[in-house]
């Protein structure tokens, strides 16, 4: 059965959320469940997307769907990322609840997808809540931007000093993107032991949904045995590549 179970967003034309994520797994030859929480046609930041939020109904019977097959034991991860309705957020807890109890080893990762800078908060309120009440507690791995960094702990993240603080205060594995560094852009992993900065220069443009390629190919990293280290190196590299049309340098360091 399937390796992941992702629970985000589904855009049609637009390489973002669930749907980008599933095929970055294919090509990693990864097998992927998507339950969308959305169904667009396209980014929102384009225009009107088309299509709309998955009602809660289908959304929670998709996923008792998916358990009935008994797939939940077999997950080697759960990926979370935006969701549209606090009862969606709700049904993922319970989902991840069931994963865990099915299987132990289970990685869950939690993108806490709300905002960004200059942006702000771009879910409802009543979403962002959620997400941290009922998500971040049940996470290995939290994997916000830097601005989705402090609002869940009230800090300002203003450089990898912040972020690595912030990252602390939660009390998990934390990987955080768009982290500024000088004329740089940074991306932090850090757990209650060591952390790690992986940098490259800046884009002068970035595509929307970096944070979710990033996210589930960092995952993937672990889940194939890489070591933190390297699996951000891995990660960073692959994502700057495709930012930055091209071959991206990375500097990596130990940070403290």
């Amino acid at each position: 059965m399937a390796g992941v179970l992702i629970l985000s967003s589904f855009v049609a034309a637009s390489a973002v959320g669930g749907g980008a994520q599933s095929a970055a797994l294919a090509a990693l030859e990864i097998e992927a469940i998507l339950v969308p929480t959305v169904l667009f046609g396209r980014h929102p930041g384009l225009g009107p997307p088309g299509g709309g939020t998955v009602a809660i109904e289908i959304f929670e019977g998709m996923l008792e769907g998916v358990a009935a097959t008994g797939a939940f034991a077999d997950l080697e991860a759960v990926i979370t990322g935006y969701f549209a309705d606090p009862a969606q957020v709700a049904a993922a807890a319970r989902t991840i609840d069931a994963v865990r109890a099915a299987n132990p080893n289970v990685l869950i990762v939690v993108d806490p997808i709300m905002g960004d800078d200059g942006k702000g908060l771009y879910v409802k309120g009543p979403v962002a809540a959620a997400i941290a009440a009922e998500l971040v507690s049940r996470a290995d791995l939290i994997t916000p931007n830097a601005w989705e960094l402090g609002r869940l702990t009230g800090r300002v993240v203003a450089g990898p000093g912040d972020a690595l603080a912030a990252a602390r205060d939660l009390g998990r594995a934390v990987l955080v993107s768009s982290v500024p560094v000088g004329r740089s852009i940074g991306v932090l992993w850090a757990d209650e032991r060591e952390a790690w900065l992986a940098c490259h220069i800046r884009a002068p443009f970035a595509p929307n949904g970096t944070g979710d390629l990033l996210t589930c190919l960092f995952a993937a990293a672990l889940l194939g045995g890489a070591a933190p280290a390297d699996a951000l190196e891995t990660a960073v590299s692959d994502v700057a590549s495709q930012v930055l049309r091209g071959g991206a340098d990375i500097s990596l360091e130990a940070f403290r």
